[in-house]
């Protein structure tokens, strides 16, 4: 029945789109209905596929070094106090300088590329991850670090058996918000300099005023975004199997 809620969800935003293009008689350039955006879809799908194929590279290679640094400043924080003074000055300042203000910056540096694409979401992710990752380090109950001490564990082996297990459900809500806000780094990237990937045929296709072929690759992106966060907050459900699920809902 889980299955049905999403579908249900996506057919009623569908004709609420269509309600307001017929009832308004708003203007295919300034807003297509979806019929008009699944036929230049279907219409342009070898290029819809080539330019998504670019933007899940740069999302997902985003993920895995903003999961990797994240992942690995989290450790250092928790395991050296006096790592902490030179850590969070850094977590203070990715999320001090807004991330869209450096994208020029880095596609001077790097290029057209797909490096400054996969830095952007790289810095996007770091935050999230990085954060709620300590977060559940620093939480892990006394109680337990106070009887692992108590039998002679390490310091290392308190980390390893103890802190990180205890820590994983906070890692997986931040490797959550990560999926989530991945794709946006990416896009932005593309949208400053770039020539191919999602964003930058959205850009392209506004300026030749193709609003349907926009609206298409958006529709992609949006597809593309919901399966990655479905595909990780599954494995993530596995990597966590042992934690309780709050939400009622999920019962039914």
């Amino acid at each position: 029945m889980n299955f049905l809620r999403p579908i249900i969800v996506f057919v009623g935003i569908l004709a609420a789109w269509q309600a307001i293009v017929s009832g308004f008689s708003i203007a295919p350039f300034i807003l297509p209905g979806p019929l008009a955006v699944f036929d230049i879809a279907v219409e342009r799908a070898d290029t819809l596929a080539g330019h998504a194929m670019v933007t899940v590279s740069e999302i997902l290679l985003g993920l895995l070094f903003g999961t990797i640094m994240g992942t690995v400043s989290a450790l250092v924080m928790a395991y050296f106090r006096s790592a902490r003074a030179w850590v969070l000055p850094v977590l203070v300042v990715s999320q001090a300088v807004p991330v869209f203000a450096l994208a020029p910056v880095l596609v001077l540096w790097f290029g057209y590329g797909i490096v400054p694409k996969v830095a952007m979401a790289t810095l996007i992710i770091y935050f999230p991850v990085t954060a709620a990752f300590y977060d559940g380090l620093r939480r892990t109950e006394p109680g337990w670090i106070d009887l692992a001490r108590t039998m002679g564990a390490s310091k290392a082996a308190i980390l390893r058996k103890i802190r990180i297990p205890a820590a994983l459900p906070a890692f997986a809500s931040g490797l959550r918000v990560a999926a989530a806000v991945a794709p946006i780094g990416a896009v932005v990237g593309e949208w400053v300099g770039s020539s191919a990937g999602l964003g930058y045929y959205m850009l392209l296709m506004n300026g030749r005023v193709q609003t349907d072929a926009m609206f298409a690759a958006l529709l992609v992106l949006a597809l593309l975004a919901v399966a990655i966060y479905f595909i990780i907050d599954a494995a993530l459900r596995r990597l966590v199997s042992w934690q309780a699920d709050m939400d009622p809902a999920s019962h039914n």
